[in-house]
């Protein structure tokens, strides 16, 4: 690992704020790319005629690929560096929003081109190492959190995205999500740059992929974030159609209810990571396991909309987002700056796939019985039960300084 003069160490902070911002935009188109199933799953019910299985199965296709192609996504980015990959990230999305919004009228078409829209969901593996050099060890908190806000894509796109095919048709909304990502893949490779002191990895894609598997700590992040961020995507893709089956709101009712969900997560991600810096991040996901633990169970009885079933959603994603932002504060702290792609590509891949499950058994339990009430204590428990594992884990874990 290089040692940054103090020349490039003040360039780099000068252009930190930017490649941040840049960085974090990208990550929000390309995250209400992947999310664009989701909010119309109701429109896609009706037109195929598709029952809950066949619905959740639909709405989870695009987490698969999003999660698995985050591990080579990471190896990418500490080889090529950041620039590249984000660039790349919103041009090869292009392919697949298209596919989508081509094949509206076929289940089988959907399935495909679903999977293959997965792809979007790579950005986060390439932001964090990207977003991650370019800030010293003490600020990385407020960087991975920040830059995590721009999950808040799921949030447009819950909100966005059934207005926009209601008003323009499928085909038409899905051209402007192209030209969208179009326009920001030239943005992100006119004006992004890698942090001065990084440097290219010239250590093989496997071999290299094999060392950082060996580390225990990627697989300790890997559970961790398998409950934060996993639950968040759960929530934020399926959200919309639990919310239509379960309190019979109208798609687009359901959609602005999402939105909020996912805007709660993503105002708490970037203070997660702020207070993982000041208090450090085991407290932090600590709160935010306990909380989404309990959380749930209240969920699970399926109480009235409003309140406290409302209230107790936009508790959820707090609880959620602040865990997101406590769990990349802890892989900044734990992890070789120079192993951080390597590591946050499989730790992503863990959170993706955290996230491709439970609408899979959500979907299955209500056509089964009518509610949701066994897949939400199910994660009652999961999150209690890692909540646990994170305290005897990570109790002697560097305090912040």
């Amino acid at each position: 690992m290089s040692i940054a003069t103090p020349d490039r160490t003040t360039a780099a902070q000068r252009g930190a704020g930017s490649n941040l911002a840049l960085a974090t935009a990208a990550f929000a188109l390309t995250f209400w790319a992947w999310n664009l199933i989701g909010p119309l799953s109701k429109t896609y019910a009706d037109r195929l005629d598709l029952d809950p299985t066949q619905v959740s199965i639909l709405v989870a296709f695009p987490v698969l690929v999003g999660a698995v192609g985050r591990i080579p996504a990471g190896i990418l980015t500490d080889r090529l560096g950041g620039r590249v990959m984000l660039t790349a990230s919103c041009f090869v999305a292009i392919v697949p929003v298209l596919l989508v919004g081509l094949s509206g009228n076929s289940y089988a078409a959907l399935l495909v081109s679903g999977f293959l829209l997965g792809v979007a969901g790579t950005s986060f593996a390439v932001g964090i190492p990207f977003v991650n050099a370019w800030y010293p060890p003490a600020k990385r908190g407020f960087a991975t959190g920040v830059f995590g806000a721009g999950m808040g894509g799921t949030a447009l796109s819950a909100f966005l995205t059934p207005r926009l095919v209601d008003g323009m048709g499928l085909l038409p909304t899905h051209l402007l999500m192209c030209a969208a990502l179009g326009a920001m893949g030239l943005i992100t490779w006119t004006f992004a740059r890698n942090a001065p002191q990084w440097r290219a990895s010239s250590e093989p894609a496997l071999p290299r992929l094999k060392a950082v598997m060996k580390l225990k700590v990627t697989w300790q992040m890997s559970l961790l974030y398998a409950i934060a961020f996993g639950g968040f995507v759960a929530f934020s893709t399926y959200l919309p159609t639990m919310l239509v089956s379960a309190y019979d709101l109208a798609q687009t009712d359901a959609g602005l209810r999402a939105a909020g969900f996912s805007l709660a997560a993503v105002i708490a991600r970037p203070a997660g990571g702020i207070l993982s810096d000041r208090v450090g991040p085991l407290k932090v996901c600590l709160t935010s396991f306990f909380g989404a633990a309990f959380m749930a169970v209240i969920l699970a009885f399926e109480p009235p909309l409003e309140i406290p079933a409302g209230t107790s959603f936009v508790l959820m994603a707090l609880f959620l987002g602040l865990g997101t932002g406590g769990v990349f504060a802890l892989v900044a702290e734990l992890v070789d700056p120079a192993r951080v792609g390597g590591v946050t590509g499989i730790v992503g891949a863990a959170g993706g796939l955290g996230g491709y499950f439970p609408p899979l058994i959500m979907g299955a339990n209500y056509q089964a019985n009518g509610d949701y009430t066994i897949g939400l204590l199910l994660l009652s428990v999961t999150a209690l039960l890692v909540g646990l594992f994170t305290l005897k884990s990570f109790r002697k874990a560097p305090a912040p300084t």
